[in-house]
């Protein structure tokens, strides 16, 4: 019997041996995906405020739409939470301005899982007929469940609060939030097919004229539907007008520790409305019909404390119109993030309690479990606020006014009740010291501005350190003011009654577009067991 020519231990010199360049290059290749994933949601990021470059949307979902096409489960959940993280990580960093990189991480990581479930739904969807349809479906319906839990919800970062400077942005006043994010998505997500068809095409494969057609559809039909939902889109006045006026008082510093000089930020608001009156009653400002002041103007409850009171009346006395006052209030037991209606002849006459509060800043979930691992939230968030039930629609010198309090501007149902209540402009009193000169004022300004085309009203945004600013129902500011400085600004705004479908629709779109990414998913889940079976 022969021996072998190889020792046992020595490589079989038989077999093909790949160099380390091959092997490098192996590697890349396999991490491709993954790397595509993360940086196409840090080019969402990019979409964001306060950058203009809104159309990077498009291509960062064509890229996820590439990375994701035919992928397993598993590929499409891991793929998918690395877009969550690439997207989230850098838009949310501002929640650690103050409280350090702990719950940044923390709530980044868990609003990506919503991210990588879309994942996992579009990679499923991928290779059905008409598939960028579905995908985009399944994107919304990923937003709709991170609007909703847990605590009530996050919908920070949605799609559509992108899109405030983009050609889609009309498209709010159809369907909402749901509807500007799946023509952006979905724009995305054609933009993808049809590289991908012309690719093959180019390689002498066959392509179904149908596949062609879902592709080219995909992203002219959003673009064609902004084009002629432009009519819905107007700033005329159609119940008159009114001179508003918003005072940013500004606050002693940034972060946290304002709340510690709570009457200084009261007398700085006070200060500059009246220097305002001054300068409307030397003929240099035009007078107003009423003024807004931002949430936690007066951080004094001023019904249970004298020295509060007696400075918000000396500042309504000295502008002689009725100011909307951002306090916070012990009432029966219970702590209310208000505005208080103070009328300059009859004092406080009406209240809006804060509906949609804030976990972990308004109050805190689990507060027992939280406590027992870590006591700095519970000295943070030492009493929990309580939270209003009814709409808040101010009845100010004629005009109806509907605030909607800074965090409530990210919830689609909070700004609509406003209007359906009758609002015939909105106000979004807002605080925002606690973040210093980070991107969350930006953010939440392209909000308002979403919202003021999704309802087709003017929307007002006070804020104690900025930015405030004045935005037409089109979308358009035409004034604001700088960060941490004390300002006001005075304009002639118009007044609008028509609802728009946005308006009229409501939640209607965004379950419509669930159930076609249910329909889409189950589609694919059915072949999928088909197949399997065939086999």
């Amino acid at each position: 019997m022969t021996a072998t020519a190889t020792s046992v231990g020595e490589p079989d010199r038989t077999e093909p041996q790949t160099s380390p360049a091959s092997r490098a290059a192996e590697r890349l290749t396999r991490l491709a995906p993954a790397a595509a994933a993360a940086l196409s949601g840090v080019l969402l990021y990019v979409s964001f405020p306060p950058r203009t470059l809104w159309w990077l949307a498009v291509p960062a979902f064509a890229v996820l739409g590439w990375v994701l096409r035919g992928r397993g489960w598993k590929a499409g959940l891991g793929l998918g939470y690395l877009f969550g993280l690439g997207f989230l990580l850098p838009l949310l960093v501002w929640t650690g301005v103050e409280v350090g990189p702990g719950p940044w991480l923390a709530l980044a990581a868990i609003e990506a899982l919503f991210v990588a479930a879309a994942g996992v739904g579009v990679a499923a969807v991928s290779r059905l007929p008409g598939a960028p349809v579905w995908a985009a479906a399944t994107w919304v319906a990923g937003e709709a469940a991170r609007a909703r839990v847990p605590f009530e919800g996050f919908p920070w970062g949605k799609v559509a609060f992108g899109q405030a400077d983009g050609v889609f942005l009309p498209l709010a006043a159809v369907g909402g939030t749901p509807v500007l994010g799946f023509a952006v998505v979905l724009c995305g997500f054609g933009l993808h097919e049809g590289v991908r068809l012309a690719v093959r095409a180019r390689r002498g494969g066959g392509v179904r004229r149908g596949a062609a057609a879902v592709a080219l559809l995909g992203v002219a039909v959003p673009v064609v539907g902004a084009v002629a939902a432009g009519p819905l889109v107007s700033d005329a006045a159609e119940e008159g007008t009114a001179t508003v006026a918003v005072v940013q008082g500004n606050v002693p510093r940034a972060g946290l520790g304002f709340n510690a000089q709570r009457r200084a930020v009261l007398d700085y608001h006070a200060r500059e409305t009246e220097r305002l009156a001054a300068e409307v009653k030397e003929g240099r400002a035009e007078r107003p019909d009423f003024v807004l002041w931002p949430e936690n103007s007066s951080d004094i409850d001023p019904f249970a404390n004298a020295d509060a009171r007696a400075v918000i009346d000396r500042a309504v006395d000295a502008i002689g119109v009725p100011i909307s006052v951002g306090g916070v209030v012990d009432r029966d037991g219970r702590l209310l993030n208000e505005q208080i209606l103070w009328d300059p002849d009859k004092g406080p006459v009406d209240t809006y309690d804060k509906r949609q509060i804030q976990p972990f800043g308004e109050y805190l979930p689990l507060r027992s479990l939280i406590e027992a691992i870590n006591d700095t939230w519970t000295t943070m968030v030492a009493r929990d606020f309580s939270r209003g039930s009814e709409p808040g629609v101010f009845t100010m010198a004629g005009t109806e006014v509907g605030l909607v309090t800074c965090y409530e501007a990210a919830f689609d149902w909070a700004v609509r009740s406003e209007v359906t209540d009758g609002a015939q402009m909105i106000s979004v009193p807002s605080n925002n010291a606690t973040f210093d000169r980070s991107e969350m004022t930006y953010q939440q300004l392209a909000m308002s501005r979403v919202r003021a085309v999704e309802h087709s009203r003017t929307v007002t945004v006070p804020v104690t350190s900025g930015v405030s600013a004045i935005i037409m129902p089109d979308g358009r500011i035409t004034q604001k003011t700088g960060m941490f400085v004390a300002d006001s600004l005075v304009q002639e705004v118009p007044l609008r009654s028509t609802e728009t479908p946005a308006t009229r629709l409501g939640v209607v779109p965004e379950i419509a577009l669930v159930l076609v990414a249910a329909g889409g998913i189950g589609w694919a889940v059915g072949a999928g067991v088909r197949g399997r079976r065939a086999r």
